[in-house]
């Protein structure tokens, strides 16, 4: 897939800034007037990107703009992180995402077979090997990344704990509401002024 010149400028300019605040270049996308920059922790991190962090990206790459003015007309800068379920765009999204449960819709193909969940199990320039199915029934499905439609990773949320049964700790609600109320307290107490 080859690039806009707006976008490899664009790239050229965020990749640095990316670095420096070691993040990964993600993404990059002009959706009509606005510019969405997409940035993500390396991959393995334990973390994802914060708040913090994208608010710095968003003034630092907002500067380098204005400063360069890659972009022709009026545009909305966007900077953004890939949250939990990414779209996968290039292979080297693909190949960043290998184990993971990967949502396919394809182009081309008619009935059933056009959507399908699997695991990624590789991914090179050109295609994606998928395990779909469990057990004796899983089979390997090669994909060309040309014919894939939309593809995005799906978070599998696990169940939830239930309020106040097993393994709930107690008396938790009750420290943490004197805590709070300390700490109000504390925060009341240094507030007043003194009478003069």
């Amino acid at each position: 897939m080859t690039e806009s010149p707006v976008i490899e400028r664009m790239r050229a300019l965020v990749a640095p800034i990316a670095s420096d605040l070691q993040l990964d270049l993600y993404d990059i996308e002009q959706r009509g007037a606005t510019m969405r920059v997409t940035l993500d922790t390396p991959p393995g991190s334990d973390a994802g990107v914060d708040l913090d962090q994208l608010a710095l990206a968003t003034r630092l790459i907002s500067r380098e703009l204005d400063h360069q003015d890659p972009i022709p007309g009026k545009y909305t800068l966007e900077v953004t992180s890939p949250g939990v379920e990414r779209t996968l765009r290039t292979a080297a999204h693909y190949q960043r995402e290998v184990g993971k449960l990967i949502n396919v819709r394809l182009t081309n193909v008619g009935g059933e077979d056009r959507r399908f969940d699997g695991v990624l199990v590789s991914a090179d320039d050109t295609t994606a090997t998928f395990r779909v199915g469990d057990g004796d029934d899983a089979t390997e499905r090669v994909v060309e990344l040309a014919e894939v439609d939309r593809a995005r990773t799906v978070f599998e949320w696990g169940p939830q704990p239930k309020k106040g049964g097993k393994g709930a700790p107690k008396g938790k609600k009750k420290n943490a509401a004197k805590k709070k109320s300390a700490a109000k307290q504390s925060a009341n107490h240094s507030s007043k002024k003194e009478p003069s």
